[in-house]
């Protein structure tokens, strides 16, 4: 009995040393007391951009360097783990090889189009001109072809002689490559011309 009135008293006390502050909660719908003013700021001093966010960026843009610069050395020295999709396999790797061992007239195709370009411009007036540079360009064009068929005939029989079987769109890719100037070609080519695919 005498400790409770004892905290009883001691409450009394504190409410008139402190009369502006109250001891129950604030009924409802009525504000509570007021924060300092350094708490609030406190609360209010938030990041405009988030430092975890602005980590992630810089993160992947490391990452994103550094896997155009395997791409690059894989390019360059033929290593197939950090080369394209569009690039990787055994089937893949021979046809390059078996493209860059060779010469082929579809290298030079930009180079001779461009050419007869220029003369077609500068003798533009000389209608006979103008004819042989045309036949010439439609006979260039067909020996392309007809290089390009060769090429992927000859391929097909060799893949089929030392895979089994060809695989889809290898032929392809050979001919795309075919017409690429050779220093030009990515992956870059590991063969001399005459030298044959690698074992």
């Amino acid at each position: 009995m005498f400790g409770r009135k004892k905290d009883e008293a001691a409450a009394e006390d504190a409410a008139v040393d402190n009369p502006y502050e109250s001891t129950e909660a604030p009924p409802e719908g009525k504000k509570g007391p007021t924060p300092k003013r350094s708490e609030q700021e406190a609360l209010n001093k938030r990041p405009l951009v988030s430092s975890d966010k602005k980590a992630r960026k810089e993160a992947e843009r490391k990452r994103r360097i550094e896997s155009q610069e395997r791409l690059r050395l894989a390019n360059e020295t033929g290593d197939e783990r950090y080369m394209m999709p569009r690039d990787q396999g055994p089937q893949k790797r021979f046809a390059r090889d078996f493209v860059d061992s060779r010469w082929m007239i579809g290298e030079f195709l930009m180079i001779i189009i461009f050419a007869f370009l220029i003369v077609s411009f500068t003798m533009a007036n000389n209608l006979v001109v103008q004819a042989n540079i045309t036949i010439a360009l439609w006979a260039i064009l067909l020996i392309t072809i007809i290089d390009a068929f060769i090429m992927t005939r000859m391929l097909k029989k060799r893949l089929v002689a030392r895979f089994g079987e060809s695989e889809r769109g290898v032929l392809w890719y050979a001919s795309m490559r075919g017409l690429q100037f050779r220093k030009m070609r990515l992956p870059k080519p590991q063969v001399k011309r005459g030298e044959g695919p690698r074992d």
